[in-house]
């Protein structure tokens, strides 16, 4: 693992969100890598799963749309879901055309498993911080958040 340089008082702006966004990466892939290694599930199935578990059954197009996605990516995602039991698919009796996801046992249960082995590696890693560290990340992570949107909409 590279070793990371930390922003000084004053860094640029574009320094400062190059670190972010090669720290980000950095640690989805160590999030990506336990769950993949403890549960069989990638973060992106994961995702999947975890709004299927919130929202239920819903049409594959709904499903891409709760995630940001593409449907054509979501499709394969949820193809492999299917293959390994953790979702299944259903034709809608109004419009043939329309497949319908929802959650299984089996999704369920590595659900669960992958949720734990990311909860796992983001204490490991955010739990260095003390409470005022965190509470000052997130107040930063929540001003970005903002910005994001605003661009977004605005």
């Amino acid at each position: 693992m590279e070793q990371h340089e930390s922003a000084m008082p004053g860094s640029a702006p574009e320094q400062v969100g190059l670190s972010f966004l090669t720290l980000a990466y950095t640690l989805r892939e160590q999030v990506d890598q336990r769950m993949t290694a403890t549960a069989g599930l990638s973060l992106s199935r994961t995702k999947v799963l975890q709004v299927l578990a919130g929202r239920g059954t819903l049409h594959q197009a709904e499903l891409a749309a709760s995630l940001g996605q593409a449907p054509r990516s979501v499709t394969q995602i949820v193809e492999g879901l299917e293959r390994l039991g953790m979702v299944a698919r259903t034709g809608d009796p109004e419009d043939r055309r329309r497949k319908t996801v929802s959650l299984t046992d089996a999704g369920r249960t590595a659900l669960a498993a992958a949720e734990e082995a990311g909860t796992h590696v983001l204490r490991q890693y955010f739990g260095r911080f003390d409470p005022h560290q965190l509470a000052t990340l997130d107040a930063l992570l929540a001003h970005l958040d903002i910005a994001l949107t605003d661009d977004k909409t605005g």
